[in-house]
């Protein structure tokens, strides 16, 4: 049986790999959430019922993805704390953050209910566009706490040295999403609403094991204990991931800011083509997000332990290990274009031809959305939330929205897709600058 390996160890890239390569397959099977829902719908339901659940589903996750925000911020505060041989106080704050979190879920959870209809018509849906996003946004909507604390708690895994455990809650309700989809659609023939039920479901399997896991005597490294409120705790784990939530956020913002001008320059059909390249880049884009988050809390430990010699050992790896990374998502987003299009879209010729045409194009900022994803978390892990924010922010905020919003003056329907690329080698550029800016400051 292999090792446990420590925060506090010296990375290989052997070591480095099989530490976070559970976060890695935690974070592709939480987006194969949405992929699988999109799948059933796109195939089984209906085309203008998946362009339902791609127009949503940026306004669902900029709510879930707080979670993203006190897991990574929380994460490395409580790191950082372990580094520094305060267990007790580690566990209180990972207490608190948990309880905080859960209860702005059900705070947020009954007001957008309510609203889900107004907020869909913001977004130029009409017609039976809109009824469908309604229905599906409202089912979904009730598991927002369990989403909330699946998030975060794919950081808490790690930090806890059980990444490997946090592998296998996200593996199993993967595995109840894609048996309820089938259940719920192709069984007792709910169409969109079995969809969004069985991703729900999916949720509360993901956000309540780990509650009773840390709730109970284990031997990890953390444990639900009575909380102490450290309202300045709270504030610095916010702001930490604010980086981390802001970048979430804003994706999923520029994404509904993509679905309006798909609408607009593309109408329904454009919107579906945006969903099925979303599909492709949430699983890439988790490959990097859970490589960050996996290597974040040893940055954080060793930053903490002031072990300077081992940040520019896992710096330098990390560096490697994201060209390589990058460089074979290229590859695999040129060669798997076709086929990935004519499996969601099966025999609709003029849609796959233009999807195909959208991913020859988007295909290129894969070369640079490793670096602009590693060098926000990378800071954050330091504990440095404002130069992470910054970078989030300039990445979506102004390249890529100030893109999506002037290239297609330009360059028509092909602005839109040459918008994310721009924005990800911006945005690549920018943090290695700040990379490089700081290295003296934090010694690595």
């Amino acid at each position: 049986m292999r090792s446990r390996i420590h925060l506090s160890e010296s990375f290989t890239y052997r070591k480095l790999l099989r530490f976070t390569l559970p976060s890695i397959v935690m974070n592709i099977f939480a987006s194969l959430y949405i992929i699988v829902d999109g799948y059933f719908v796109a195939d089984f339901v209906g085309k203008t019922e998946f362009a339902a659940v791609n127009l949503i589903m940026p306004v669902l996750n900029i709510m879930g993805t707080l979670g993203y925000m006190f897991g990574v911020g929380g994460s490395a505060l409580i790191a950082k704390t372990l580094g520094e041989k305060k267990g007790e106080k580690a566990n209180s704050l990972f207490s608190m953050i948990v309880l905080t979190s859960a209860i702005l879920g059900f705070l947020m959870m009954v007001p957008g209910f309510i609203i889900m209809p107004q907020i869909t018509a913001l977004l130029g849906a009409e017609g039976r566009l809109l009824a469908n996003s309604v229905l599906y946004g409202r089912i979904f909507i009730l598991a927002l706490p369990a989403w909330i604390l699946l998030y975060e708690f794919q950081l808490f895994f790690v930090t806890a040295e059980k990444p490997g455990l946090g592998l296998t809650v996200t593996v199993c309700a993967g595995l109840c999403n894609i048996f309820f989809d089938a259940l719920f659609i192709l069984g007792f023939k709910w169409g969109l609403a079995g969809a969004a039920a069985a991703s729900a479901l999916a949720q509360m399997v993901g956000g309540v094991f780990p509650l009773i896991y840390f709730g109970r005597r284990n031997n990890s490294l953390l444990r639900l204990v009575k909380p102490v409120w450290d309202g300045r705790a709270l504030i610095k784990s916010c702001a930490n991931g604010s980086s981390e939530f802001m970048a979430e956020a804003a994706v999923s913002f520029v994404g509904i800011i993509y679905n309006v001008q798909l609408l607009k320059y593309a109408g329904e059909a454009g919107v579906i083509i945006y969903g099925l390249l979303m599909y492709v880049s949430l699983i890439f884009t988790a490959i990097f997000v859970g490589y960050s988050n996996g290597v974040g809390s040893v940055f954080s430990y060793h930053y903490g332990a002031q072990n300077h010699s081992e940040l520019k050992n896992l710096l330098k790896r990390s560096f490697v290990i994201i060209g390589i990374t990058s460089a074979v998502m290229f590859v695999l987003s040129e060669v798997f274009a076709y086929p990935f299009s004519v499996l969601f879209l099966q025999d609709t010729g003029q849609l796959v031809a233009g999807a195909v045409h959208a991913f020859r194009i988007i295909s290129f900022a894969y070369l640079f959305t490793g670096m602009a994803i590693f060098c926000s978390a990378f800071f954050t892990a330091l504990n440095n939330g404002q130069v992470s924010a910054l970078i989030s922010f300039l990445r979506t905020f102004v390249f890529d929205l100030g893109a999506v919003l002037l290239l297609p003056l330009v360059l028509g329907l092909d602005g839109i897709w040459y918008s994310v690329v721009f924005a990800e080698f911006m945005a690549a550029i920018a943090g290695g600058i700040f990379m490089a800016a700081l290295r003296k400051k934090y010694h690595y």
